[in-house]
Formats: structure tokens, C-alpha cells, sequence
């Protein structure tokens, strides 16, 4: 076999290897009711807890609890396991993404979540927090997944 031969077969099957590397990008379909919470200046002060488990979280996100009363499907829709397994993923994501300042933006991911499976948080803190990932993740245009982010 020639060298120009060997050269041409090394190059193709790297651009094919590159070629199965690059992921396709996803377009989300932003609503103009989205569009207007994403706009929102005002931090609106969103609170989740549970008094049984002793957990609290408190989101001050310019138009979270805005997106979360006019976009975000409602209580009920999804089930509690159903929650409960993407919230591991997306804090497992969250909190590398928290541990790595240089690689990921650290205005975007400034503290960690303590976030334990084998706590039950109670639906609605559960709810609430799969819809602030869903939230942060459209409106900042972030993966923290394989998961398309899709409302």
C-alpha cells in the first residue's frame, strides 16, 4: 500500500471519528410567555422547603417564580419518582459544574446542593426544583444532561 493511500485512509477515519463525536445541537422552542419571564429584572424570591425533612432552598431568580406559575407544567404532572430521579442527575451535574470554576461560569454556578436520594423531600420540593433546573437551563441555554430541558 502506498503512503498516499495509508495518509488518506488515517485522515478519513479520523474525520469520521470527529465526524460521530459532534453532538447535535438541540434548537428549544422559547415561548413569548418565556421569552417575558426570561426578561424579568426583578429577583423574585422563590422558597422551597419541607418542615418534616428540615430542607430549604430559596431562589432569587428574576423570573423564576414567574416562568413557574405560567410556563412550568403543573403540581401533579409528573410523578414524585419521576422528579426525584432527574433532580440526582441534574445535582450530581449542578454540583461538578460548582466544583470546577474554571471550566463552567461561576456566576452562573456559585454554591452546591445537598441533595441525599435517600432523603424523601415531599412532592412539592421535589417539583419546584426540577422546574428551576428546567428553568436555569432554557433561559441560560446550559445541559446539565443527556435530558433535553423541554417543558
Amino acid at each position: 500500500m502506498s503512503t498516499e493511500r495509508i495518509i488518506f485512509l488515517v485522515a478519513f477515519c479520523a474525520s469520521l471519528f470527529f465526524l460521530g463525536c459532534v453532538g447535535t445541537k438541540t434548537t428549544l422552542d422559547i415561548s413569548d410567555k418565556e421569552k417575558q419571564a426570561f426578561a424579568t429584572k426583578v429577583a423574585d424570591t422563590v422558597e422551597i422547603s419541607n418542615p418534616e425533612s428540615d430542607y430549604e432552598i430559596i431562589i432569587i431568580e428574576p423570573g423564576f417564580n414567574t416562568w413557574l406559575q405560567s410556563v412550568a407544567r403543573p403540581e401533579g404532572y409528573y410523578s414524585q419518582s419521576f422528579l426525584e430521579n432527574r433532580n440526582q442527575v441534574y445535582v450530581i451535574a449542578w454540583n461538578n459544574r460548582v466544583l470546577n470554576p474554571y471550566q463552567y461560569d461561576p456566576l452562573l454556578y456559585m454554591l452546591p446542593i445537598n441533595y441525599d436520594p435517600m432523603v424523601d423531600y415531599g412532592y412539592e420540593v421535589n417539583y419546584k426544583l426540577y422546574n428551576y433546573f428546567i428553568y436555569f437551563q432554557r433561559r441560560y441555554n446550559q445541559r446539565l444532561s443527556l435530558f433535553v430541558p423541554r417543558i
